[in-house]
Formats: structure tokens, sequence, C-alpha cells
């Protein structure tokens, strides 16, 4: 196996989805196979979200096989990775088995990578960008990322809660369910806006009071869900614009790629590509079908770090590892 040839596996475990990718060094994809752990009541329940991954996992990578048997022939997956990290320790735990079980089958290497970092680099590989400003908001993530040498360095982030946990903490305290940032955005189209907390330090935001405020207007019920909803979406936007217009000013960089699930959101793409425009700088969002968790980010990440001489001494999980603790050694 040529490097320039190589072929990864990519199992993703982290939280909600459990997602298998298959995809080449050259970026080639060939397999995308995931499945959501939803909840209609509350949030996400760590170990029914496991349970949910370990029900479906073997059932998810043999049809990941089974989609790109066609076009890889003889070919045959020459290294497995899984995310190691950050996540719900029950769910990476799955992950973990399931990429140990396989590349002991196959016989080939593994190796464990960092999530967001995943995110960073895939959303790169897909948008093609050079060298952007990263705004990464996901449910538990809300960062603006840039790589400052041989290291991703965080700018600024949230200073509580993830700006996705807070779109779907307040529309579960509405009655929406698991996941409720689509069902907020839906619900924000028929409202209008009403005022509501604003905390921004510097390139750091606050969406906690934000939150409490919307729950407490909501329990008085004088003002309507959409109403909440749009404001919501408007003012936790807006917060968001606002550091990653700071990190691109800083960095004096020209690209600013949004990743993570909150991607998806149409309202935060027009608004993030408004600001872009006003500084004549380039907007990009991963591609829809990829801004979520998914296994060929992990994939690709694996092979970007393994091509680069990293080797695993120990298989395991961290829980708590951040995108700024990760060596960018394959630039």
């Amino acid at each position: 196996m040529h490097p320039s040839n190589m072929i990864c596996l990519g199992i993703e475990a982290t939280a909600h989805t459990f997602g298998v990718g298959i995809i080449s060094a050259k970026g080639k994809i060939f397999a995308d196979v995931r499945d959501m752990y939803k909840s209609e009541k509350g949030g996400i329940i760590p170990t029914e979200a496991a349970q949910h991954h370990k029900t479906l996992a073997r059932q998810l990578i043999k049809q990941a096989f089974a989609d790109a048997e066609k076009e890889l022939g003889k070919e045959k997956i020459d290294l497995i990775a899984y995310s190691h990290g950050p996540g719900l320790s029950p769910c990476l735990h799955v992950g973990l088995e399931m990429a140990k079980e396989y590349a002991k089958e196959l016989n080939v290497p593994l190796i464990g990578v960092n999530h967001p970092a995943a995110h960073l680099t895939s959303g790169q590989l897909l948008t093609d960008t050079k060298n952007p400003v990263f705004l990464y908001i996901s449910g538990a993530n809300t960062q603006v990322i840039s790589i400052e040498g041989q290291f991703f360095k965080v700018f600024g982030e949230t200073l509580d809660i993830g700006l996705g946990n807070a779109l779907d903490k307040f529309a579960r305290e509405i009655g929406l369910g698991f996941p409720g940032g689509p069902k907020i955005e839906q619900m924000a189209l028929k409202g209008k806006y009403v005022p509501l907390p604003y905390t921004v330090k510097g390139m750091d935001a606050s969406f906690s009071g934000l939150i409490t405020k919307c729950s407490n207007l909501y329990q008085k019920g004088k003002i309507a869900q959409e109403d909440l909803c749009f404001s919501l979406q408007e003012t936790s936007f807006a917060m968001v614009t606002e550091i990653a217009e700071r990190a691109l000013a800083h960095t004096q960089k020209d690209e600013l790629l949004l990743i993570g699930g909150v991607a998806a959101n149409k309202r935060l793409c027009e608004m993030l590509n408004i600001m872009c425009k006003e500084r004549n700088a380039k907007f990009f969002a991963a591609p829809l079908k990829y801004a979520g968790d998914n296994g060929v980010m992990i994939a690709w990440q694996g092979i970007l770090e393994y091509q680069a001489g990293r080797r695993d001494k120990k298989n395991d999980i961290y829980p708590y590892e951040r995108a700024d603790d990760v060596k960018v050694i394959w630039k």
C-alpha cells in the first residue's frame, strides 16, 4: 500500500451519532453511513445513546463496506480511525471497542483522533479553503479557532454552554424534543424580534443567561414560542458573528469556515456571509451533508495523522481533550 492510495475506515461515536465513513488519501469518499440517537422528551442520555450505538454498530459498518464495495473493488482498508474524544465516555467506549474489533479482524493499524480536529480538517478538504479562521459550532462546542504554527489556537469560545446545546435546552423547555436546533429554526421563520440578553466578552460569548431569559419568558406565557425562537436565533447568531469578525480582524485572514452541526442553520450562514462580504472576506460552510458528526471526517483525520507519522502506543478514549491539545503534524 502506497501512502497516496491509503484507504481508511473511520468510526464516529462521541455523542448522539454513530457514523462510519470510508475515504481515500486523495479525498475520495466511498461510504458515509450513520444513525442518530433521538429522544422526544429529553436531551441526550449517555447510557441510552451508547446502547443505541452498540445495537446498530455492526449493521452500520457492514453497510459501509457494502456501499464502498463497487468502487473499491479488490482494494482493501489500510487503516481504521476512531474518535477518541472529546465526548461522552459510554459512547466513546463503544466506538473504541468496534474499532479494535475490526482492526483485529482486518489486521490493519488503529489510530484514535480528536473529534473537533476532524471537523476542522474535513471542512477544509470539502471546501478547499487554504488558511481559514474556523468557527466551530456544535452541541457542546462553540469556538473560534485558527492554525498557528503547529497547533490549533482557540481565540474565543463559550464561557458556559455550547450554542448547539443551548438551542437544544430551550427546545426541550418548550416541548420540541431532541435534537431541537432544526425545530427551532423552523419555528423562527414565523417569529418576530423581542430583546434578549447579549453577552460577548472580547472573543468569548455566554449563552446561559440568554437561555434562562427565554425560559422565563416562555413560562410567563406572554410571548409566542415563534417569537422566542426567532429572537434566540438572532441574538445568539449575532454574538458568534461578532466574535468571528474579531478573529478575522485579529488574524488578518480572509477566509471564514463554519463547521459543526449548527452549520446546517441557514440563518446563521446568512448572517456570517453578510459579515464576510462587508470585510472583503470569503465565507465557507461545511456541506450540509457533512456539517454534523460523521465517520468520513474521522477517517480523513486518521489518514492525515497516520501519514504524518503518528502511531498510538495505546488505544484509549479522552473525554475532555480539546482541539488545542492536538499538535498539527500534517501541515
